[in-house]
């Protein structure tokens, strides 16, 4: 990011600039939450501070600067979600696919709900993690594409942000009682659309490391007899910008063993986590001896001791450089 200097906007000292920046990751994690893009995410927080530059000497301190940076990420948000166009994951577009169907044309990448780095949206303070980490998984960013673009708002500031009614209604130009109005209609739709919860992901938990460590050896050994043990009943298989889904363990290893043979020999680079899950690059055998190429951003999800979806994300060009992958993998001289 290229700072300005402080000539940006009336009053804007590099503190000033400083304590922009100590809100940057919680109001990216906001604008993913709203939008669905890591990138647009990205987007929406520069131009939060690019409005907050040029308009911050009218920024009299009646609120605080938290408070006021939100209420100006928000229009930015709304300003970015102004049309029909919702992102979803392919479980959200249709019903699961047999094993051996034809692929599907890739579709463009705003149809989708994208993972972001850990690192994007999280702090430094582990408690702040642990209490928003959930509503960064990818189902519930899913499930908020189904609201209404205020809608959307309101319930993230009122039920993750824990803003206030009146807080809420001042950053949105609204009243408080049709704040708690919105809410509950925003409520109401969730609990239809949002998913079971999925196991959290703990780097501490012994059990949750094994599977993730015993999945990963399957993977790159290609033991479809071994991995199919670690999947829950319902594991589903998705792979953006693919339409195409896949559920079950059998069905799974079906597809790894037809379309996905091309996998076989594949190399998993850990990541520090996307959307608070385990995560990894995933590069694949380029056909020249000792090379791979990549393949997937691929994130994985847990529930009771399983893996309850493996979510292959293939949007490489942009997502590789989000993550600060290399563009290939090479065996040692």
């Amino acid at each position: 990011m290229e700072t300005p200097t402080a000539a940006t906007g009336a009053g804007v000292t590099p503190e000033v600039l400083t304590a922009f920046e100590g809100h940057r990751r919680e109001l990216c994690a906001y604008a993913y939450r709203m939008l669905g893009s890591s990138f647009e995410a990205e987007d929406a927080v520069q131009e939060t501070f690019t409005r907050a530059w040029k308009s911050y000497g009218s920024f009299e301190g009646r609120a605080s600067l938290r408070s006021w940076l939100y209420r100006i990420a928000t229009n930015v948000c709304l300003d970015m979600l102004d049309g029909p166009q919702r992102r979803a994951r392919p479980m959200d577009m249709n019903g699961p696919s047999r094993p051996d169907s034809t692929l599907p044309a890739p579709q463009p990448d705003y149809v989708w709900v994208e993972p972001i780095p850990n690192a994007l949206a999280f702090g430094a303070d582990p408690a702040e993690h642990a209490s928003t980490k959930d509503t960064l998984r990818l189902a519930f960013v899913a499930a908020c594409q189904h609201l209404p673009a205020t809608q959307r708002a309101i319930l993230i500031m009122r039920e993750v942000l824990r803003f206030s009614a009146n807080e809420t209604a001042q950053a949105l130009t609204m009243s408080p009682a049709s704040v708690n109005s919105a809410l509950q209609r925003a409520r109401a739709t969730m609990s239809k659309v949002t998913p079971a919860e999925t196991d959290e992901y703990d780097e501490a938990n012994e059990q949750q490391r094994k599977l993730v460590d015993d999945f990963v050896a399957a993977f790159e050994a290609y033991d479809m007899d071994t991995l199919t043990t670690l999947l829950k009943t319902d594991v589903a298989l998705s792979m953006p910008p693919l339409e195409l889904w896949v559920s079950g363990p059998q069905d799974v290893a079906a597809f790894m063993l037809g379309h996905g043979a091309a996998c076989r020999d594949s190399r998993m680079v850990r990541l520090a986590g996307a959307n608070g899950l385990p995560a990894f690059g995933h590069y694949k055998p380029s056909g020249e001896p000792g090379r791979w190429t990549p393949w997937s951003i691929t994130v994985l999800e847990l529930d009771g001791g399983a893996v309850a979806g493996l979510n292959f994300f293939l949007d490489t060009d942009r997502l590789f450089p989000l993550f600060g992958l290399p563009p290939e993998l090479r065996e040692p001289a």
